[in-house]
C-alpha cells in the first residue's frame, strides 16, 4: 500500500509573524521556516503504517517555492522513501493545491492520502476535503486515531459528544489532527542520509492545473493589541463592570 503525505512549508510555529509595512501580506524576510505541525503528524502516521507492515512506501510531496526541499528533506529524515516537490513561486489557495495533487495522485496511484487538518499560516483547513470531492473519494477528516486493514480503514474523530468512529473503504483522504501521535525527533545519521537523497522536482506548468486565483486580499493587519486587565474587590463588582462598563451583561 502506497501513502501518500502532502506537506508545506510555513513560518515555524514559535516564530511572531510580522506584517509587512504596506500590508499586503506577511514578512518572510529572514524568518525561520518549518514543515506545518499538522503535516508533520502526517508524515509520522504514515511511518507508522511502514512500521507496522501495513503499508510498502511513503511519499511526501510539497507544492512551493525551491526552500522547500528542505521541508521534504525533513520528512525523508522522519522515514519518507520519496518526495516531490512540485515547484512553484505563487502562493496557492487551497483549491489550486487540491488540483495539484489530484494530478500528482493520479501518476503516483496511492491507496491512501494522509495530510494535516489546516495549515497554521493562513489558517486553511480545507485542501482535504476539496482533494476528497475531486477526486470522488472517501473522506475522514480531523483524525485521532488510524487502523487500516484490508481495503478499509477505521479512523476516529473528535466530536463535541465524544469520539466517532468512520470506516471509509481506500482509496481513501484522511486529515491529521494534533492527537493522532507524536511526531519523531530525526536522528542525525537519517538527516544527513536525507540530504543525499535526490528529489522528484516538477514544475508547476508541467501539470496543466488551473491555478489561477479565486481570491484577492485587500489588505493584512495585525490583531489589535490587548489592553491591561483590572482588579476587582468581589464579584459584585465584577458583575457591575461587566454590565455598566464592558456592556457584556
Amino acid at each position: 500500500m502506497k501513502v501518500l503525505v502532502p506537506v508545506k512549508r510555513v513560518i515555524d510555529y514559535n516564530v511572531k509573524a510580522r506584517v509587512k509595512p504596506d500590508q499586503t501580506g506577511v514578512d518572510l524576510a529572514n524568518v525561520k521556516m518549518s514543515m506545518n505541525p499538522f503535516d508533520e503528524i502526517a508524515v509520522e502516521e504514515a511511518v507508522r503504517l511502514k512500521e507496522k507492515g501495513v503499508a510498502t512506501e511513503v511519499v511526501s510531496i510539497s507544492v512551493g517555492p525551491t526552500q522547500a526541499q528542505e521541508t521534504l528533506r525533513t520528512s525523508l529524515a522522519m522515514g519518507a522513501d520519496r518526495a516531490i516537490l512540485v515547484q512553484t513561486d505563487q502562493d496557492l489557495e487551497p483549491l489550486a493545491v487540491a488540483k495539484v495533487l489530484q494530478a500528482i495522485i493520479a501518476e503516483e496511484s496511492p491507496d491512501l492520502v494522509i495530510l494535516g487538518k489546516q495549515s497554521i499560516d493562513g489558517d486553511n483547513g480545507a485542501t482535504g476535503q476539496m482533494l476528497a470531492a475531486i477526486l470522488g473519494w472517501a473522506q475522514a477528516t480531523f483524525a485521532s486515531s488510524i487502523e487500516v486493514s484490508g481495503a478499509k480503514a477505521k479512523v476516529t474523530r473528535e466530536v463535541d459528544g465524544g469520539l466517532q468512529t468512520l470506516e471509509v473503504d481506500l482509496p481513501a483522504i484522511v486529515t491529521a489532527d494534533l492527537r493522532l501521535n507524536e511526531p519523531r525527533y530525526a536522528s542525525l545519521p537519517n538527516i544527513m542520509k536525507a540530504k543525499k537523497k535526490p528529489l522528484d522536482v516538477k514544475e508547476l506548468a508541467s501539470l496543466g492545473v488551473d491555478t489561477a486565483p479565486r481570491l484577492k486580499v485587500l489588505k493584512v493587519t495585525e490583531p489589535p493589541k490587548r489592553g491591561g486587565g483590572i482588579k476587582v474587590e468581589s464579584a459584585a463588582d465584577l458583575v457591575m463592570k461587566l454590565k455598566n462598563e464592558a456592556g457584556v451583561l
